[in-house]
């Protein structure tokens, strides 16, 4: 499999180049801010999201515009203002195995964060003219959000189908990296038919990342680098669970509902839980249709010339699935 650093090798210069840029963009006039700002760059994860829209710029065009460093930094930006916010909504200490913003700065400096981020992509989308990228970067954040509240809905009923996961699952995650990929090929093309086909690319590339990432909750946590089991202690069905509670035995399906539902937050019964799903078959059905998602993903640019981004492209695809963590 093609290694993160072998596809960031391909868009190096780029990449570099946009680092300056995101931190330009970041500049502010409070010396809290700042401080706050450099700490969120410095801990930075691995940056698919630009290379998403790098990589797309290039394998359509040969080569990246100014327009595709601003459709990165604007999504960058939209994006770390959403994490920032997250951490507050879900009272969470840590991201990325660093403090959050939030757990050093308090609630209400990380939330003002956030907001001056959100402001600093839309500053930067209107400065630069750049209303296309901002009307495809602000669908994401919209859908982003009514995912996260539509999952917040179904976990109290514990009523979610598989055809809501993915209706839930393709507007919190997918719509970001589609909107990277319909991002990217707007910097370098006004073609819609163009911009929707890699939107649509992106999207389900994003439907693979995420259930790659609910197959983890029911894995090896010494080997994935971080607990297991998140999912059950937060009442969230994803399609392991769900396919375990459509075709394993009554019995069973009462005794995972009742677990989810009242014996959260027990590790014994969290470990019983993971092990009746994986025994239903649930974790192999998630992986098959993460990999017919996949295949869809590569058919859709399929009729893309050959090119270096391509290849590049089509590696970070499947990495986003055969990933360790």
């Amino acid at each position: 499999m093609v290694s993160v650093k072998e596809i960031k090798d391909n868009v190096k210069n780029e990449m570099a180049i946009f680092e300056d840029k995101f931190k330009e963009s970041l500049k502010s006039d409070v010396a809290l801010l700042d401080k706050i700002t450099h700490y969120v760059i410095k801990r930075k994860g691995k940056q698919m999201r630009p290379m998403f829209v790098f990589l797309t710029a290039k394998c359509l065009n040969g080569k990246v515009e100014e327009s595709t460093y601003t459709a990165a930094s604007l999504i960058e930006l939209l994006h770390t203002a959403t994490l920032v916010h997250d951490d507050v909504v879900d009272d969470a200490n840590e991201r990325r195995g660093f403090f959050s913003v939030n757990a050093l700065w308090k609630n209400k400096i990380a939330v003002l964060v956030g907001d001056y981020l959100l402001s600093r992509g839309l500053l930067l989308s209107v400065e630069n003219n750049e209303y296309r990228l901002l009307q495809i970067v602000s669908t994401a954040v919209k859908e982003m959000s009514e995912g996260e509240l539509l999952q917040i809905e179904k976990a109290r009923k514990l009523d979610i189908t598989e055809e809501i996961y993915f209706d839930i699952i393709r507007q919190k995650t997918a719509s970001l990296i589609a909107s990277c990929c319909a991002a990217g090929a707007a910097s370098v093309t006004k073609d819609e038919v163009v911009i929707a086909k890699m939107k649509r690319f992106g999207e389900l590339v994003g439907l693979a990342f995420q259930i790659k990432d609910d197959i983890f909750d029911y894995g090896d946590s010494d080997k994935i680098g971080k607990p297991t089991g998140n999912d059950i202690r937060e009442r969230k069905m994803t399609l392991p669970l769900i396919y375990a509670l459509n075709t394993c035995s009554p019995e069973i399906k009462r005794e995972l509902i009742n677990i989810v539902k009242n014996h959260n937050e027990e590790p014994k019964k969290i470990r019983q839980a993971i092990k009746r799903v994986t025994e239903a078959g649930g974790v192999k059905y998630a992986y098959d249709r993460m990999i017919e998602i996949k295949n869809d993903a590569l058919a859709v640019i399929e009729d893309i010339e050959d090119n270096p981004a391509k290849r590049a492209l089509i590696g970070l695809v499947e990495y986003t699935v055969h990933r360790e963590k």
